[in-house]
């Protein structure tokens, strides 16, 4: 019986260690601020351009 017992205790322990290093992660995540979205690489736009005739003479 009690190693019956001592198994289920054991099991409750890993339940409620588990739980709470759940409950931890979840809380330590959500206390970072959120990274900013800043992109590493910029392109600059490319110039206005006008129409174009050569546009309708393609590859055909």
């Amino acid at each position: 019986m009690s190693r019956l017992l001592a198994a289920f205790l054991t099991c409750v322990a890993a339940t409620v260690l588990a739980a709470g290093a759940a409950f931890g992660i979840v809380t330590a995540l959500e206390a970072t601020p959120e990274q900013q979205n800043v992109p590493l690489v910029t392109f600059p736009d490319p110039p206005a351009q006008g129409p174009s005739t050569a546009s309708g003479s393609g590859a055909g």
